[in-house]
């Protein structure tokens, strides 16, 4: 770029900077929650490659090097905390991602507008629900003594079922619960996205004949499929993040086989053994991958579908 041009750029860029300027000071304040809580503790990383100690400080404690990502790779526990994540992480992927898409479909196809506000209120007061009551519902619930599964299962003559202490049942609890509590508040994209489909094509595809399935088929869905994308990309950015609180609230060390995943696992490590640097490593390992995953993902998207978020 010229001397010229660049001129011309940045003179441009100040009278649209001047123009909107209300706009940009609106800006300030997500500016700052960002530049304080996301980039100024992005400092502590550095303790991921440190013999850290709380006396010495984060300057003046000794560097090691990977030597605390090599400790994690090669544990006992590495197998079974990553393979816990990535297929907990499936289960919401393939059941509660999908259920999103269709509860928002299916609340666009409801005409009856008082019926549709009950429906979507009653779908997205869980969100707003705090965790802790939910995990404390679903305890309640799956009681082994006063629990209502439980009493039904004794009613009909068969035995109780301890489900929060046998691991066959966990990864199964934590998606439903999921399911329940995020799908109507997660579906407002999509129904969003729904709304802004242009009311013609599905008015020309009922001169053609096509049923309200078809009109969802090759209407609809065609029509937020770069939403879709972009949700789904942005799931797989977050493959291994899953919601460490809601599984402590669950989990007990009976069913760690199929429950403990790598951010409860970094949990214990640093909040509860004291390990904030191999702890550090281990949540900056699960950072890596994520960006993997998304990088891949959205290069695969643009590959099959011609949509990303870049």
């Amino acid at each position: 770029m010229t001397k010229s041009k660049l001129g011309i750029y940045f003179h441009d860029l100040r009278k649209d900077i001047l123009r909107d300027r209300m706009l940009y000071y609106l800006l300030i304040p997500f500016l700052l929650w960002f530049l304080v809580f996301k980039y100024l503790p992005m400092w502590g990383i550095q303790i991921a490659f440190k013999d850290f100690s709380l006396f010495k400080g984060i300057g003046g404690s000794k560097w090691i090097g990977f030597e605390y990502f090599t400790e994690f790779i090669g544990s006992e526990y590495f197998l079974r905390v990553f393979k816990n994540t990535v297929i907990i992480s499936l289960y919401g992927l393939s059941i509660c991602f999908p259920a999103q898409i269709i509860l928002a479909i299916m609340i666009s196809e409801v005409t009856r507008e008082k019926f549709k506000k009950v429906v979507q209120t009653l779908t997205y007061l869980p969100h707003f629900v705090s965790v802790v009551v939910i995990a404390g519902i679903v305890t309640t619930f799956l009681s082994p003594e006063s629990g209502l599964i439980n009493l039904v299962l004794e009613k009909l003559g068969f035995e109780k079922i301890y489900f929060l202490t046998n691991p066959d049942y966990f990864r199964g609890i934590y998606t439903t619960m999921n399911l329940w509590k995020e799908t109507g508040f997660a579906s407002i994209v999509f129904i969003a996205a729904i709304a802004g489909i242009d009311t013609q094509l599905y008015e020309a595809a009922k001169m053609d004949g096509a049923s309200k399935f078809k009109q969802i088929i090759h209407v609809t869905l065609p029509g937020i499929l770069p939403t879709i994308v972009v949700m789904f990309i942005m799931k797989i950015g977050s493959l291994l993040s899953v919601g460490y609180e809601t599984i402590i609230l669950l989990y007990q060390p009976a069913t760690y086989e199929t429950a403990d995943v790598i951010s409860t696992y970094v949990y214990r490590s640093g909040l509860i053994d004291g390990r904030y640097d191999f702890a550090t490593a281990v949540g900056l390992f699960n950072s890596i991958v994520a960006l993997v995953l998304v990088i891949l993902a959205n290069r695969w998207s643009k590959k099959v579908t011609n949509a990303g978020l870049w």
